[in-house]
């Protein structure tokens, strides 16, 4: 199959070399945003009069064929062309003869990559950003229906102090909220035009490189060609923000599957998204949320290839930037999947409550409470919380909770002490009356479901 790019050379690639060049395997996935880009720029051509309009009008109807034959499955990719482009254009050409070959004037190849990549990326993040709503949905129904669930909340993987559920849950909630923003913002940087840029130095056609962003819902053009084709930043944000995404997702995930083990025993999570063992009958493994933590690690890998690929490269195009796509094109599907499987997932969690509670009243959580009980009635922070730390010295001595030490005995420790105290480190009372900013209270966490809710507004 004759090259586009044949004249100059004496002699055929050779065939592993073409194989090795060649980005069909993947870059076909872009073909709806090649025609696309195609059609914009044929109808500039034609208006501009750098080709005769009858000629751009054939090419706009035989893009508009090709691409029908593509989507129907009338028409298959060639797998032997080099790429994409190189198909479109020859299928193009196959259809309506010369004039199809005046497709490619005012345009070099680096500009329509750039412009396909662009476009393909930004449709398949707005799939992305679907997937990170239905999750912060989801989140927030899980939230309201555990608003009473009191549970440990733990630093060091110690149990530290009581909160809830819903309150642990919204943690998440505010990490992925984030995570929309920063996809959001990285769209929004991504979304201008390098079309028209050409090879590098621009073009001496009078074209109008504005009416082709337009058309192709552009917000503005690359003010620069060199950088217009040897930008790849973009990619290198998503896998960023993906990155990020993974980061948060695993983090979630290692949770579940702490919580889900006979150890703790907080949560149960749906037959429909665990797996059995081959040879141990009891088993219910969290098969999908390890994967997911396991999958992180590969879209961190596809970050570090886009900033490698990029880093010492010169000015403007080379070829080294074709690894950039199957970077980002994995990272893209791998949280997309990723998302895919998390979300009805965690909508169908059930929560352990009355093991959460259980867990609520062990390890001495309460005990800052029991500080704070102290300093509300006077004694200085640092005075209660010595005497509490003693008091609690004396529980794990003789493995009993605060609950459990009569009142005579914590008078020996303050005479601050009195019957309240015990209604002050219940749990439930605990967590519910953290009602500052951000805290565990019910208002609070309320307010928190709210936040979230306004932000998918």
């Amino acid at each position: 199959m004759e090259k586009l790019w044949t004249g100059r050379f004496a002699e055929e690639l050779d065939r592993t070399a073409d194989a090795f060049n060649a980005s069909i395997r993947f870059d076909r996935k872009m073909y709806a945003q090649d025609i696309r880009g195609s059609l914009a720029h044929a109808a500039m051509l034609g208006a501009q009069g750098i080709i005769p309009p009858a000629d751009a009008q054939a090419i706009i109807e035989g893009l508009g064929g090709i691409l029908a034959d593509l989507q129907s499955g009338a028409l298959q990719i060639d797998e032997r062309c080099e790429d994409i482009h190189m198909f479109v254009e020859q299928e193009l050409t196959a259809r309506i003869g010369d004039a199809g070959k005046k497709l490619h004037t005012a345009r070099s190849r680096n500009d329509q990559v750039a412009t396909d990549l662009r476009l393909y990326l930004r449709d398949e993040c707005a799939h992305v950003r679907e997937l990170l709503c239905d999750l912060l949905r989801v989140i927030c129904e899980q939230a309201r229906k555990n608003a009473d669930a009191v549970m440990p909340g733990y630093t060091h993987l110690q149990r530290a102090q009581p909160v809830t559920m819903a309150h642990q849950l919204l943690a998440y909630g505010m990490m992925f909220t984030r995570d929309l923003c920063r996809l959001s913002d990285a769209v929004t940087r991504m979304n201008v035009s390098p079309l028209g840029a050409c090879a590098l130095a621009g073009t001496t056609y009078p074209t109008d490189r504005q009416a082709t962003g337009a058309a192709l819902g552009f917000a503005d053009i690359a003010r620069n060609s060199i950088d217009a084709v040897s930008d790849r930043d973009f990619a290198v944000e998503l896998a960023a923000c993906f990155s990020l995404v993974m980061t948060h997702l695993s983090r979630f995930c290692e949770e579940l599957i702490l919580w889900s083990s006979w150890e703790f025993s907080f949560i149960e999570l749906s037959d429909r998204f665990t797996t059995g063992s081959s040879i141990m009958p009891q088993k219910k493994n969290p098969d999908m949320a390890e994967l997911i933590r396991g999958k992180t690690g590969r879209v961190y890998g596809d970050l570090i290839t886009l900033l490698t690929m990029l880093k010492g490269l010169p000015l403007a195009y080379n070829k080294d930037m074709q690894e950039d796509k199957e970077a980002v094109f994995d990272a893209l599907e791998t949280v997309t999947g990723c998302l895919t499987v998390f979300v009805p997932m965690l909508d169908s969690m059930t929560v352990r409550k009355e093991n959460l509670a259980a867990a609520a009243r062990t390890g001495l959580i309460n005990a800052t409470d029991l500080a704070d009980y102290l300093a509300k009635k006077g004694v200085p922070f640092r005075s209660a919380y010595k005497t509490v730390g003693q008091i609690v010295g004396v529980c794990v001595a003789s493995g009993r909770t605060l609950e459990e030490i009569p009142l005579e005995e914590y008078r020996k420790y303050d005479p601050n002490f009195d019957r309240d105290l015990y209604k002050a480190i219940d749990p439930a009372a605990c967590a519910y009356a953290r009602s500052s900013a951000g805290g565990a209270s019910p208002d609070q966490v309320e307010g928190q479901i709210a936040y979230i809710e306004r932000f998918l507004q």
